[in-house]
């Protein structure tokens, strides 16, 4: 999972450089409205939202916005009805890409997303979710444990991997199976950084300079979109060209 793990890195990158609050507090507060309306407005008893409020802690969005999520999602007041919907399509290079949205329409997203596809080099509507894996991914900072006690315990739990690094933890596990590993992890060592289901690539493209720098351009973009949510492509490049490209 090398080009994953890089891809996000990269993402990360460009997150802290860009700092673009107002649509990272807005894409969370949709978040935490769908996960409610889904679920039960009580994030002990909805994993998805308890993920979601996490997150709204993270970039520190103040409570009364996150409150006002949670009221949208129980109906309390005018508010619209977003839908999930998945899109994917061929970046530059043939790097397969799968884009997750919250819309109130469905229609301006999907325009405006074929649009970014075809003006980047891309194929918009091309199949491609044979090419990554559904997985759960809860996620722990280093100070939680150290990697031995944590992969003991993420296997007790049920999980299937777990990768620990100077970064943190990463515990892998089957979809259905998210829920109740991150339950019993926190258990043990508290609240997670991160709980939720990723897409996984299950085959990379690898990329040269060019290639990375077309792909990552277009990623760029359907990223800053209002309704995407999560951006998730297969390609793989060296650490040396991740470098230049971020500096």
């Amino acid at each position: 999972m090398a080009g994953h793990s890089q891809f996000k890195n990269i993402m990360h990158r460009k997150g802290g450089q860009d700092a673009k609050r107002a649509r990272a507090f807005a894409k969370i507060g949709r978040e935490i409205t769908v996960a409610v309306k889904l679920g039960s407005p009580d994030p002990a008893h909805n994993p998805r939202l308890r993920s979601a409020m996490i997150a709204a802690r993270l970039a520190n969005m103040t409570k009364d916005v996150v409150d006002r999520a949670i009221k949208k999602g129980q109906g309390v007041g005018a508010g619209d009805d977003y839908a999930e919907v998945r899109y994917e399509g061929r970046g530059p290079a043939c790097v397969s890409i799968i884009v997750e949205a919250l819309t109130d329409n469905r229609n301006r997203t999907s325009s405006d997303l074929r649009s970014m596809f075809s003006k980047h080099g891309g194929a918009f509507g091309e199949t491609v979710a044979f090419q990554f894996d559904r997985l759960g991914v809860v996620r722990y900072p280093p100070a939680a444990t150290d990697a031995d006690t944590m992969l003991e315990a993420a296997i007790e739990a049920g999980a299937d991997d777990v990768a620990s690094s100077d970064a943190g933890h990463e515990i892998i596990t089957a979809a259905d199976a998210l829920g109740a590993v991150q339950a019993a992890l926190e258990t043990r060592f508290g609240e997670a950084e991160s709980a939720k289901l990723e897409w996984r690539p299950n085959m990379t493209v690898p990329l040269d300079e060019d290639g990375a720098r077309a792909v990552l351009k277009l990623i760029d973009l359907l990223d800053d979109h209002d309704d995407v949510q999560t951006v998730t492509a297969n390609f793989e490049v060296d650490e040396a060209v991740l470098e230049k490209l971020s500096a």
